[in-house]
């Protein structure tokens, strides 16, 4: 049977930077829905929201204090149902971003286990150890231990995977599974098509009894992931969660953040058998080459290009292992991650080729906001605007290996994820029509691109995402089987076939001029990036192009 959500194409929206209604330099949900027509136009039929919930920020968002509620700087709770309304007016799926790993400090059950030890909210979340000893030398994502001290003195420690202040939630409990169930359903009585469940892949914990072995057996924390990812646990945890709403809402698109599942456990969260989400997104995809870095210091934010090989051979097993199981994501960014202009392209030749290479491969696009525009990472100039406590290590590593202060800033500028968090820019106003105000993120535009600049030009990089879309909307894009093909490390080519229709689509991984021999009849152009020539069956694209050719199986 088929769903809307196997035609998604999705949009991600990260509300704080889209568009500011009431001149407080933050975005907001009325914001949103004063763009919904430029969404129509662009030829998505899905947004993904980042969280809209109350939070005091410490994670833009991600620390929920109330799930019930919508943040005050966004808006209402009547401002968010006009908005679910008018985005189902013009035809837009909503998609909520759902936080089911941890909960802010401030969220009620966690100020309430800890001012009082005995009560039922304790067991809500983690916590261990004894005497002001830690129970294991865990790290977390965000630097540091995991545990930190009981706030109420009892000489116990809490887990938190990310920022102490996001408390991680206690999944064995069968009553927090019970809450997180009521909560998303909560929102889908609010009419919501979908839920992006973030760091589902966590909530399932290895005994805390044991440390992470290291060669000094110090206890210097150290990320172990392998024993808070991808647990068991996971999948019997969120079996009944899956199945109630599936049984309830059986048109929700449960999309999962699955970090670093690899692809075998993509198909486990994704079969249909096993009863959990529809499809998964993983960070697996962007293998980076390492050959470059320099080993005089710290090598976390130093620009790394892409393993194009590696990146290849991903893309091929992703495709090819979730045939037939389920619908693959295919994006370039999203909020945790640097964006593509910045990352990886080069120019918007490449930015544009290398969108036809993802977008158009089977399975559901997820557009990071600003990526049609070309739109790359704010530079950030003192280390303290990227509030990450990771960065000044890097900086002084640097320093020490001879780089200055502004040469380590923009390294980390190109490389971190807050920076490519920036306003999106309608117009060119001092503020590019995103406020009237100083937005809240502070840092400089380094490109040109705005909306108005590119929405009447068809030769902009706008116009091109709303082509290949359009392209991506037809049944050869959508539901054509995929085969890629054998070329060198210079270019990645692939066919989609359907019935008598075929498609190839042949894009340049190079700053030189490639050739590569294709099947004989392609010969019909529907979408193009930079320079090529077409000879019978050699394609030659110019440095980083790309093309879509097209031909009619013979009946």
């Amino acid at each position: 049977m088929a769903h809307w959500y196997n035609h998604a194409i999705i949009y991600q929206i990260y509300p704080k930077s889209f568009q500011d209604s009431n001149d407080d330099g933050i975005g907001d949900l009325n914001g949103i829905k004063k763009r919904i027509p430029y969404l129509k136009n662009l030829g998505i039929n899905a947004v993904w929201l980042n969280p809209v919930f109350v939070s005091p920020q410490v994670d833009n968002g991600y620390d929920v204090s109330n799930y019930f509620a919508i943040d005050p700087h966004m808006g209402t709770m009547e401002d968010m149902e006009n908005l679910i309304k008018a985005f189902h007016e013009a035809g837009i799926h909503v998609i909520m971003d759902f936080v089911l790993n941890h909960t802010s400090d401030q969220h009620p059950w966690f100020q309430d286990a800890i001012k009082n030890p005995n009560s039922i909210y304790r067991d809500y979340y983690i916590f261990a150890g004894e005497n002001n000893k830690r129970p294991n030398n865990w790290g977390s994502f965000f630097g540091g231990s995991v545990w930190e001290p009981d706030p109420a003195g009892t000489g116990e420690f809490y887990f938190h995977l990310f920022d102490k202040r996001m408390p991680d939630l206690n999944w064995k409990n069968p009553e927090v599974r019970h809450a997180m169930l009521k909560i998303a359903e909560y929102w889908l009585d609010k009419g919501i098509d979908g839920l992006r469940l973030d760091a589902f892949i966590h909530i399932g914990k290895a005994d805390l009894r044991q440390s992470f072995p290291t060669v000094d057996n110090s206890d210097k924390p150290v990320v172990a992931e392998p024993f808070f990812a991808n647990l068991p646990q996971v999948q019997e945890w969120m079996r009944p969660f899956c199945e109630k709403i599936k049984q309830d809402y059986p048109e929700t698109l449960l999309l999962g953040e699955a970090a670093s599942a690899s692809v075998n456990l993509a198909v486990d969260y994704t079969s249909k058998r096993n009863h959990l989400m529809d499809s998964v997104i993983t960070f697996r995809y962007f293998s980076e080459d390492d050959s470059h870095v320099d080993p005089s210091f710290s090598a976390q934010y130093q620009p790394k290009p892409l393993d194009m090989t590696a990146f290849k051979q991903n893309q091929a097993v992703w495709q090819q292992t979730l045939n037939g199981i389920s619908e693959p994501t295919l994006y370039w960014g999203n909020h945790d991650m640097a964006r593509l202009r910045t990352r990886v392209a080069n120019n918007d030749t490449e930015a544009r080729s290398l969108a036809m290479l993802m977008y158009l491969q089977h399975g559901i696009p997820v557009i990071y906001y600003g990526e049609e525009l070309g739109l790359q990472n704010l530079k950030f100039d003192h280390a303290e605007q990227f509030e990450d406590m990771t960065v000044k290590p890097f900086i002084e590593s640097a320093e020490k290996a001879g780089k200055s202060e502004e040469e380590a800033i923009a390294m980390v500028s190109a490389t971190h994820k807050l920076p490519a968090r920036g306003p999106m820019p309608w117009n060119n106003d001092k503020f590019n029509g995103f406020s009237k105000v100083k937005p809240w993120i502070d840092g400089e535009k380094v490109d040109a691109a705005s909306v108005a600049d590119e929405v009447d030009d068809d030769t902009s990089i706008l116009s091109f995402y709303k082509k290949m879309l359009a392209l991506k909307q037809t049944d050869l894009f959508q539901d054509g089987s995929y085969y890629l093909l054998s070329t060198d490390k210079n270019s990645y080519v692939y066919e989609r076939d359907l019935g008598d229709e075929s498609a190839i689509v042949a894009v340049s991984l190079s700053p030189e001029k490639t050739t590569v021999e294709i099947p004989a009849e392609y010969e019909t152009e529907v979408l193009s990036a930079g320079q090529y020539q077409l000879n019978k069956q050699k394609l030659t694209l110019m440095p980083y192009a790309g093309v879509v050719l097209m031909r009619k199986k013979e009946n």
